[in-house]
């Protein structure tokens, strides 16, 4: 036997009892000839002490060592000296005087320390192996592995079947580039890695299985993003015959008992709920950050008539007048505001216009234009104090609430307004619009997918291109902490709503029906997934 026990089992209840242990040299330290080793393994640390007046042979031994070094120690549990205990460590009351010691493996010189922040990518690559072992990326391995047993055990509990899909597959319209490969077999001919499961689930729903998941790899031959890589994983799941609340409910339950068996956190279930059109209006974003305040504020009805041009002018046009107020942040600089207008150009805006409220006075060269009316009105709806900034977003609705959406952001990094302590606040947004146009491309196209169906009360909008904007989908995401995961909705019975929508953007007929033939069911489906970096790769 290696070892009776690993390094963070050993307890005062131990003391006086024989152990052996094994694992790396995590810190040596020479203390007048003592030698105390913090020996580690994946479970935590304990203390070994080798003292010459115990042990001569021995602690000349261990002076040798290196950190990493790999070791076996067996010896007596015995109570640290009093006033050295370590109450950091669950271990920290106790240490082992070893008798016997045996040098498994010396460890090279080492390329970085073990408890430093290694930014240089392609020397943690190298050392790939001993990366690893730093406590943050084995905690993230162990974190990831309950959170996909806490997955799959919860979703087994509601009657789903985890399914695996093949990883070599014909490849089928999606949203990104193919990972090709070569068939060794039929020379010329390419199989594609999966960029989801996505004709598989819907044939195994066609097929009756009904309630299917799986944890699936998913490749996409696409640049580098912050929430996206070549390679990840994905909680995907297809659900017939389920209903909106029975979406909601599943993922809930599955979110709360992933927190709870990976961080011990209850989470508040259920999750609020707001339509895209809410969320965007209030925050300026389809995944709003409500961690702090500073929401956006419509004031268009009250600058229809308004002698500022630029405020008058966007409202006629058929845009909106939207504020924040970002209290007590007068005093920001020159560079600052710089900055916030330049955010607000690359993100479609002509300017920000802004007011300071400095000393009883409202400072900017637009007050001039406004009228008492107004001034009283902004003053009640954006609770205007001393020390105030108020900043404008005056442009068509989208432009207007992103543009806000993104200094309202950059305005809460600024002031340090978001919370440094977790706050995990889970959120649906609902009531996706269906189709987004896209003036590079002079067509519509589907916001989630195009094989999402529209809600059944706006189908008759199809007929109507005016009233494209105004279509909702049967799709919805959650979010959090300013990050988001989707869920949306086909029915695979209603054909003729598919070819219509594929018409409208424009998605080819041939690829439109090779996906439909394989999705023919007079079932409704539910499909959602919950993409995750893949943490072994962090």
């Amino acid at each position: 036997m290696y070892r009776t026990h690993n390094c963070n089992s050993l307890r005062k209840s131990d003391i006086g009892k024989d152990a052996t242990l094994a694992g790396w040299v995590h810190v040596s330290r020479d203390h007048g000839g003592v030698i105390f080793i913090d020996l580690r393994d994946r479970e935590g640390l304990t203390q070994v002490v080798f003292r010459p007046e115990e042990n001569a042979e021995l602690a000349k031994q261990a002076h040798s060592l290196r950190s990493e070094d790999v070791i076996q120690v067996s010896g007596k549990v015995a109570p640290r000296v009093p006033g050295t205990e370590n109450p950091k460590l669950a271990t920290g009351d106790i240490e082992l005087i070893p008798h016997q010691l045996k040098i498994l493996n010396r460890a090279d010189d080492l390329p970085f320390p073990i408890d430093a922040e290694i930014h240089n990518e392609d020397l943690r690559l190298t050392y790939r192996y001993y990366d690893l072992r730093r406590p943050e990326l084995s905690r993230n391995l162990r974190v990831r592995h309950r959170a996909a047993k806490a997955t799959r055990d919860y979703l087994d509990s509601q009657g789903y079947i985890e399914i695996e899909t093949p990883i070599l597959s014909k490849s089928t319209p999606e949203g990104a580039r193919d990972f090709l490969v070569p068939s060794r077999l039929v020379p010329g001919k390419f199989y594609a890695l999966p960029q989801a499961p996505q004709q598989y689930k819907q044939l195994l729903q066609v097929a009756g299985v009904e309630k299917y998941f799986q944890i699936a790899k998913c490749f996409r031959d696409e640049d580098m993003r912050a929430d996206r890589q070549p390679e990840f994983t994905q909680i995907d799941i297809e659900g017939s015959f389920v209903t909106p609340d029975d979406v909601f409910a599943l993922t809930e339950g599955m979110l709360a008992a992933v927190f709870k068996a990976t961080r011990n956190i209850d989470i508040k279930t259920p999750f609020d709920r707001l339509t895209y059109r809410e969320a965007v209006g209030r925050f300026g974003s389809d995944k709003p950050d409500r961690r702090f305040g500073v929401e956006l504020v419509d004031v268009s009805d009250d600058f229809r008539a308004s002698g500022f041009k630029v405020f008058r002018g966007a409202l006629d046009a058929g845009g909106v007048v939207k504020a924040i107020n970002a209290k007590g942040f007068a005093e920001i600089t020159t560079g600052q505001i710089e900055e916030l207008t330049e955010t607000a150009k690359v993100f479609g805006a002509k300017g920000l216009a802004f007011i300071k409220v400095e000393n009883g006075e409202w400072k900017s060269p637009i007050v001039k234009f406004f009228s008492e009316a107004e001034k009283a009105a902004l003053k009640s709806k954006l609770k205007i104090e001393e020390g105030d900034l108020i900043l404008f977003g005056a442009d068509k609705w989208e432009i207007a609430c992103e543009v806000l959406g993104r200094i309202r952001l950059r305005v809460a990094e600024i002031q340090k307004l978001i919370p440094e302590k977790e706050i995990w606040d889970f959120l649906w947004v609902t009531d996706f619009p269906l189709l987004l146009w896209s003036a590079e491309e002079n067509k519509w196209n589907a916001m989630h997918h195009p094989f999402t169906r529209p809600k059944s009360d706006d189908v008759a909008l199809l007929d109507d291109k005016a009233k494209f904007p105004e279509i909702r989908a049967e799709a919805c995401e959650f979010t959090s902490r300013n990050c988001r995961k989707k869920c949306s909705k086909r029915s695979a019975s209603a054909r003729k709503i598919d070819n219509r929508c594929l018409a409208i953007c424009s998605v080819h007929c041939d690829l439109a029906r090779r996906h439909m033939a394989e999705s023919r069911s007079d079932s409704i489906g539910w499909s959602c997934f919950f993409a995750a970096r893949n943490q072994f790769a962090t």
